[in-house]
């Protein structure tokens, strides 16, 4: 082989190998993006009404995820709740579970106050919607 087709053979081969590195983080970013309605298409806030359960479920001082409905609810006094999207205002992950008063988004790491919405760790830079929730006849009713 000569050195010209030697070093055209390299070219080929460099521009091969950055168009597979490419074509990889297209694939990496459309996977993050994919993930913003977590495959239902459903809005972060509840357009209608949502009937959660019984308002029992809450613990006064703690928060319950109702991950099903996309929604955390939590109780800092007795009756008194406020209630937030469960889907992470990064990508759209829905959290999966809280640990120590954190709402827990398990495909980055986003952290989030269960109290307040507010990040508490990135990458999310927006915090949590708050969503109107009262207790109706003993149940939780939110939206």
């Amino acid at each position: 082989m000569s050195a010209l087709q030697s070093a055209a053979r390299r070219t080929v081969l460099k521009g091969a190998a950055a168009i597979v590195g490419a074509a990889g983080g297209a694939v990496a970013l459309t996977a993050c993006s994919t993930e913003t309605n977590s495959g239902s298409g459903s809005p972060a806030v509840p357009a209608e009404p949502v009937e959660l359960g019984a308002a029992t479920e809450v613990p006064v001082g703690g928060a319950k995820l109702f991950r099903e409905k996309k929604i955390l609810v939590s109780c800092a006094e007795a009756g008194q709740y406020k209630a937030f999207s469960a889907q992470c205002t990064h990508a759209g992950c829905v959290l999966d579970k809280i640990v120590e008063g954190e709402g827990n988004c398990p495909c980055h790491g986003s952290r989030f106050d269960v109290t307040t919405g507010k990040v508490l760790r990135g990458p999310a830079a927006s915090p949590l919607p708050e969503i109107p929730v009262k207790a109706e006849g003993g149940k939780l009713v939110a939206g």
